[in-house]
């Protein structure tokens, strides 16, 4: 009753107010305590999956990129692609909302108590490559591999990083991607085509290896539209430039 405790006064103050009988008391307090302890293991959970900012559906604007299937969406976020082991993976330009979907279906994992885990592409592979200097790759690899959804965000953005004592990147997501194949579901975003994930990844012949296993069981979404990015600056640049010509008309 830790979150009681600390809310005491307010609770207090409620019942003075609301003169409320014994059992609508009781029900509001603990409805209130399991309420809370439900959002503390959501927080715990988003936490340590990597996830840094959580992006809901319900705040997605589906009218701004009309040629996005919106019933295709809310039907995957029911997440009944995790229990079914397939893959989504969603393409377009930057700002066209592909991470904020896929951010989106992680939180729903954590909501639902659905193991996840969540990085940029170039993050994850940097972490692998970081535990083939440090022996601790077995580790590392497994941490990858376990959850029911991993979120590989971005592909195509950033520099992949590489020595020469190093395996290429398609070697080391091909390695993950082949563990997870039809155990585990992985969503994916990439800014480029998957046409041109060969010369990203650096060896085309592993790379048509992974696009065939995630080709096997992936539902695609490809968002051929606008940046919501571009739209909002170009909003306030509009609103600035508004309240410019305001203050120079006062002047």
């Amino acid at each position: 009753m830790t979150h009681t405790l600390d809310e005491l006064d307010q609770q207090l103050a409620w019942a003075t107010r609301e003169r409320p009988g014994v059992t609508a008391m009781l029900e509001h307090v603990l409805g209130e305590e399991v309420a809370h302890k439900f959002e503390q293991r959501i927080t715990h959970r988003v936490q340590r999956s990597g996830l840094k900012e959580r992006k809901t559906l319900e705040a997605f604007d589906f009218d701004f990129q009309p040629t996005l299937d919106k019933s295709t969406v809310l039907e995957l976020a029911r997440l009944d692609f995790v229990r079914g082991h397939d893959d989504v993976i969603v393409t377009g330009q930057a700002g066209t909302g592909k991470s904020h979907i896929l951010k989106a279906f992680a939180l729903r994992a954590c909501q639902q108590g659905v193991s996840m885990r969540y990085a940029r592409c170039v993050d994850l592979l940097d972490d692998l490559h970081a535990g083939l200097a440090d022996g601790t790759y077995p580790r590392r690899f497994k941490t990858w591999a376990r959850p029911e959804l991993l979120i590989i965000d971005d592909v195509g953005l950033g520099q992949v990083k590489k020595r020469d004592d190093e395996p290429t990147a398609a070697h080391t997501l091909y390695n993950l991607i082949d563990r997870r194949h039809g155990r585990a579901s992985t969503g994916i975003t990439s800014n480029i085509a998957l046409s041109d994930w060969g010369n990203y990844l650096g060896d085309a012949v592993l790379t048509a290896a992974i696009l065939d296993r995630l080709a096997m069981h992936a539902v695609r979404i490809h968002i051929d539209g606008p940046s919501w990015r571009q739209h909002v600056a170009e909003q306030r640049a509009a609103e600035r430039s508004t309240e410019n010509s305001a203050r120079t008309r006062k002047g």
